[in-house]
């Protein structure tokens, strides 16, 4: 791929590949900030970009961005990029929100956050599609293929619905428009806190655009190498491993609900009760497994012990509303087409091996099953992280964490060890920042000074 010259700018021209740092044909223009609705201190705009980066002189979107900025500019240190993750979460919400961060990160950066491309105020994606969804958990190859053509068509409405922007949400692309971003911010450098989805933008950002880093942490890790089976099976074994915390805590808790009684019976019991219920999934696993990102334990032993006793809650958990913008990201960021019933079986024996207690994993089995059916490979396929010209990158991960496995943040950290130092939360739950003084401060520290935390590094649980 290598050329010199002429031929080099001729080729990336006409096939729009650019290597690490090179500027792409497009000049963005100044972001035109303005006041945001209900947030006084905040700034609001759009900056325009292209709809295909390979094809910068074609269409175009507005993506929205919002700004507050650094509360001592005198000291100020630059621009801080937020993700709070999902996919489907608005990061220009997320920089506005007022104290996720310290008072001293307030102080020193502009925080920005802008909405990915079928996200919140950048062309949302929606799917509308009215029919009936078959069962994810199908018990035969008949169940399996009108799974799979249900998929078909919803996808085949969702991208009728979302053209031309369904064919150009994944992360690698958003990538790209990172760097859009920060062109259009005039800064030399920037600074990026991504959390649970957000640390694949921040890897795939860091892949391409490298050396345009100055620090960046990656909080709770999607580790992008997994195959499908890992996909899945690694993510029923950590949400397993957080329900027995959840067990030691209760037995050890006066407070539990179900202090003094067999959890993992009752646990089964409220299951069964749950299956009972006119839903089109046992919503009490939702539940729960909602409940681990906290966690929240007191309201997880509450509501396991109400549907045991006969009294569950009179309506389900509002699921959170990702189940669109997942078909154009999720699917397309990782290979996870499964070709007939004979390898969806393999895939979801191995998942109910792993995670016996909350019958196998919820979100990767809800994303591969959702992704059955997506026609053509994916257009940001898996591998391993490659970050030579990044800087010193910051990992947080929970050692229990039921979405983001620990094992991918280690996956991560042995991928790019030169690159990558990796900060242990010794309990449970889903982002790690908030945890803490002990993860605060480690996390301040460094976007403060860019002072990493030594080699296996942790901070001790708080419950």
């Amino acid at each position: 791929m290598r050329m010199f010259g002429a031929v080099l700018t001729s080729l990336l021209l006409l096939t729009g590949t650019t290597p690490a740092m090179a500027e792409p044909v497009w000049s963005p223009s100044s972001i035109v900030w303005g006041a945001c609705p209900d947030v006084p201190d905040g700034e609001c705009g759009t900056l325009r970009v292209p709809l295909d980066w390979n094809r910068p002189w074609g269409s175009s979107i507005d993506l929205a961005v919002a700004r507050h900025r650094a509360t001592d500019p005198a000291n100020r240190l630059g621009v801080l990029l937020v993700n709070p993750g999902g996919p489907g979460s608005s990061n220009a919400e997320f920089a506005l929100v007022p104290n996720y961060f310290s008072p001293e990160i307030r102080a020193r950066f502009d925080i920005v956050g802008f909405d990915l491309r079928g996200t919140g105020g950048s062309r949302i994606v929606k799917c509308e599609y009215s029919a009936k969804p078959p069962s994810n958990e199908p018990a035969d190859a008949a169940q399996f293929d009108a799974l799979r053509r249900y998929n078909q068509q919803l996808i085949a409405d969702c991208r009728a619905r979302n053209s031309p922007i369904f064919d150009h949400a994944d992360t690698g692309i958003t990538a790209q428009d990172m760097e859009a971003v920060r062109r259009a911010l005039s800064e030399q450098k920037i600074n990026y806190h991504g959390i649970s989805y957000g640390t694949l933008l921040g890897q795939q950002y860091a892949e391409k655009f490298g050396s345009r880093i100055r620090a960046m942490v990656l909080d709770s890790n999607i580790d992008h190498s997994v195959d499908i089976q890992h996909f899945t099976a690694d993510r029923a074994a950590a949400a397993d491993d957080v329900f027995r915390q959840f067990v030691q805590w209760c037995d050890r808790t006066t407070t539990c609900a179900l202090h003094g009684q067999d959890v993992m019976a009752t646990w089964q019991k409220a299951l069964q009760i749950a299956d009972q219920m006119p839903k089109d999934h046992n919503w009490l696993r939702d539940w729960v497994f909602s409940d681990m990102y906290g966690p929240d334990w007191q309201d997880m032993a509450q509501m396991i012990a109400d549907t045991a006793a006969g009294k569950p809650p009179a309506s389900a958990l509002a699921e959170y509303n990702y189940d669109s913008i997942r078909l154009a990201t999720v699917c397309q960021d990782f290979d996870l087409r499964i070709k007939d019933f004979r390898q969806y079986s393999a895939i979801r024996a191995e998942e109910l091996r792993q995670g016996p207690i909350m019958r196998g994993g919820k979100l990767g089995h809800e994303e591969i099953t959702a992704c059955a059916g997506i026609p053509g490979p994916p257009t940001n396929p898996p591998h391993r992280l490659n970050i030579p010209q990044a800087p010193m990158v910051l990992l947080l991960n929970s050692l229990y964490d039921p979405a983001t496995p620990y094992a991918w943040a280690r996956n991560i950290q042995k991928q790019a060890p030169a690159n990558t130092a990796l900060l242990t939360y010794e309990g449970a739950g889903h982002a790690v920042y908030h945890r803490s003084a002990c993860t605060r401060s480690t996390v301040d520290e460094y976007l403060l000074s860019l002072r990493t935390p030594r080699r296996g590094a942790t901070c001790p649980a708080v419950e």
